[in-house]
């Protein structure tokens, strides 16, 4: 349960679509003066560096990340997320990622919250650590994310960006992200939501989009990106938001035909935007 590191996987393609859709909807967020709540259900360590430890075993962000590294013809939503990856690498050379704790630590305002949770013993550690600075504003709990939720619904503010993404190592965690989203509309049924799953051939893979479909939520973006086709391993990746921006569609419009080129793998590569409730 817990031997998954997302550092085996730090920028890689599914990283590059759930990252650029949250610096998106983090922008979007921040133009009313209101705060919000970022709420990050797995939280992972927060940085990776690239250059060592266990992202040099797989270096999977040499086919996400990297292959947008040295390109000069970025869309302007792709360019905004590549230059939050560039602060923590001033010296131009891509040598650490920041997942998505640290990537809300830059484009949340000084009156907006984290809440961070995160089970793995080490992983909750370095999290702890890279944000020990910010305590006043972001609170780790090295506990489960599902049961961490509840907990912190609704936010005070009554706004609220919440990032489920659990690894998917285990098969219950595909029933227990749709669990947690119920619960979670129940308790703040106006929050903005954000469901990762990983595109495989496994069943509970294929059928997720379609339960989270049936969740009692009026309005809804569903994101996918495909490096190549169905196969072995991870062949994709998908997003499901819960009470999107407006102007979320239209920006990935722009840049999914792009990301399809720039990250795809053969000729199967593709993707799937739909919504409901606009």
């Amino acid at each position: 349960m817990l031997s998954y590191r997302h550092a085996f996987h730090a920028g890689n393609h599914a990283d590059v679509l759930k990252h650029l859709v949250l610096v998106r909807i983090a922008r979007y967020m921040g133009q009313k003066d209101k705060p919000f709540s970022y709420i990050d259900t797995h939280a992972g360590a927060g940085a990776y560096a690239l250059d060592e430890g266990y992202a040099t075993k797989l270096a999977e962000y040499r086919e996400g990340v990297g292959r947008l590294w040295e390109r000069t013809d970025l869309p302007a939503p792709v360019a905004d997320y590549l230059a939050q990856v560039r602060e923590l690498n001033e010296d131009g050379a891509l040598k650490v990622y920041p997942g998505s704790p640290w990537l809300a630590r830059q484009t949340l305002r000084e009156q907006d919250k984290l809440r961070l949770f995160e089970l793995h013993p080490s992983d909750s550690a370095l999290l702890e650590e890279n944000f020990s600075d910010l305590r006043r504003r972001a609170q780790v709990s090295a506990s489960d994310g599902f049961q961490g939720l509840r907990s912190v619904l609704p936010p005070p503010s009554r706004r609220a960006l919440v990032l489920i993404d659990p690894s998917y190592e285990i098969g219950s965690d595909y029933s227990g992200v749709v669990a947690a989203q119920e619960d979670a509309l129940r308790r703040f049924a106006t929050g903005t939501y954000v469901l990762w799953y990983p595109e495989l051939l496994r069943p509970e893979s294929r059928q997720l989009p379609e339960k989270l479909k049936r969740l009692p939520a009026e309005k809804w973006l569903h994101v996918a990106l495909s490096v190549r086709a169905p196969g072995p391993g991870m062949f994709g990746s998908g997003l499901f938001v819960i009470n999107p921006p407006f102007t979320l569609r239209a920006e990935l419009e722009t840049c999914l035909p792009w990301l399809v080129k720039v990250l795809g793998e053969e000729a199967g590569a593709r993707f799937v935007l739909e919504s409901a409730g606009d």
